[in-house]
């Protein structure tokens, strides 16, 4: 055993500090020490970020992807009772701790009630719509006040693209419009000063195809208020009270908004004068024009609406509707004269292809009694006269051409001499 190689070296000696400090400087870089201490102080900071800041929540929830149960999360929504619906008809002790709801669930019952978790105090006001649960009926969410998706549809989303300058004619009409639509947007200030209510209602009335749609699209295109377009054909419902309801709810979408414009155009479908030997369908139409008139001017402020109306027989409507207060304004479309059909002749030929020097003004003396739709007919035909001789151009014989054919060839199916009548 005398060969034994452990026996041979002498006795183990132990490292002191400087060949321990020695060997962990092995292997290390020069500056290895200073970002191990840069990471510290990094995760320190962080660390007291997070203790001041407390726990945030993610879309996804606190719990990392790995521990996520989606089976069992999906069968719990499941499991959910779905909401009524109801409504707050007052709050008890409102801003207090104790504050308590009183909801009106539709042929059930009322009830008093508290919130649920997900909702807060600031969420619920007297008269919203809410969701409650089927068990102790707490308020679960507010809900959206209850529009008909057809009345939503009425509003105008994209501006239509016709200006003050498309329409021909009319230069008194764009002015008297403007001071009723734009002037009380743009300066309030000037009705509060002299202490007079600006004017509310327009009833635009005259010939058909005199400019009176088109000049309500040319205000919903310059005006940044919200337009709401009506077809009194569409408040014409089948059953009792449906057509009122949706005047109801009109006017309290509009009213929700900053600034409003509803145009109701062929009025006269829903708002003739009131008869005593009328059918069923006709006392319909008539609560329908009542609505129209209880929100032009009722006990209800009409808020910051204005309401244009138009139609071609003024004289089929109904005295309370026509009344001041109601409609302040009446604006007569007439026919064009000599100088305005000229000038509705340029606008239409404005994207024409025609010959220079064409005289405008001969054709508008050929034109009589016509209106700015004949007119817009006329520049038409003069177009297909030339794509029938193949050319390119329009030149004024092709306009000779397209006056007798429209003007004196559908003399009479002209609304023109009928209206004259009536008015």
């Amino acid at each position: 055993m005398a060969d034994d190689p452990e026996e041979k070296e002498g006795p183990v000696r132990a490292l002191d500090e400087d060949d321990i400090a020695l060997l962990k400087t092995y292997g290390l870089g020069p500056y290895a020490t200073r970002i191990k201490a840069r990471e510290k102080d990094l995760q320190d900071v962080a660390k007291r970020v997070n203790e001041i800041s407390g726990l945030k929540e993610s879309d996804t929830g606190l719990a990392p992807p790995s521990r996520w149960d989606l089976v069992s999360d999906k069968q719990a929504m499941q499991e959910e009772q779905p909401l009524q619906v109801a409504r707050c008809t007052k709050i008890i002790n409102p801003g207090t701790d104790e504050a308590k709801y009183v909801i009106n669930v539709k042929q059930i019952a009322k009830f008093v009630v508290a919130l649920g978790d997900k909702v807060a105090p600031t969420d619920i006001e007297e008269g919203m719509r809410v969701g409650v649960d089927r068990n102790k009926y707490q308020i679960q969410i507010p809900l959206p006040p209850k529009i008909d998706a057809s009345v939503t549809m009425m509003t105008v989303e994209e501006k239509p693209d016709v200006t003050y300058s498309d329409i021909g004619g009319c230069k008194e009409q764009i002015e008297r419009m403007r001071e009723v639509v734009e002037l009380p947007m743009l300066h309030p200030e000037k009705f509060v000063a002299l202490g007079i209510d600006p004017p509310k209602g327009v009833l635009c009335y005259g010939p058909p195809g005199t400019g009176k749609t088109l000049l309500a699209r040319a205000v919903a295109n310059r005006t940044d208020a919200c337009f709401i377009r009506v077809i009194g054909s569409e408040l014409v419902q089948k059953y009792v009270g449906e057509g009122a309801r949706m005047v109801r709810e009109l006017f309290q979408m509009a009213r929700s908004k900053r600034a409003c414009v509803v145009f109701f155009d062929e009025v006269d479908a829903i708002g003739g004068a009131r008869s005593d030997d009328s059918g069923g369908g006709d006392n319909e139409v008539q609560r329908t024009m009542l609505e129209i008139v209880n929100q032009l001017d009722g006990f209800d402020s009409r808020g910051n609406i204005k309401v244009l109306m138009a139609t071609n027989r003024p004289d089929t409507l109904d005295p309370a509707l026509m009344r001041p207060g109601r409609l302040d304004r009446k604006v007569e479309f007439g026919l064009p004269d000599l100088e305005s059909r000229a000038q509705i002749f340029s606008i239409h030929t404005r994207t024409m292809n025609c010959e220079r020097e064409i005289r405008f003004e001969l054709l508008a003396r050929l034109c009589p009694n016509s209106t700015g739709a004949d007119i817009r007919s006329v520049c038409t035909e003069a177009g297909m006269f030339a794509i029938r001789a193949r050319r390119k151009t329009v030149t004024e014989k092709d306009f000779l051409d397209a006056v007798n054919k429209v003007i004196k060839g559908y003399q009479k199916f002209s609304a023109t001499p009928k209206y004259m009548v009536y008015n």
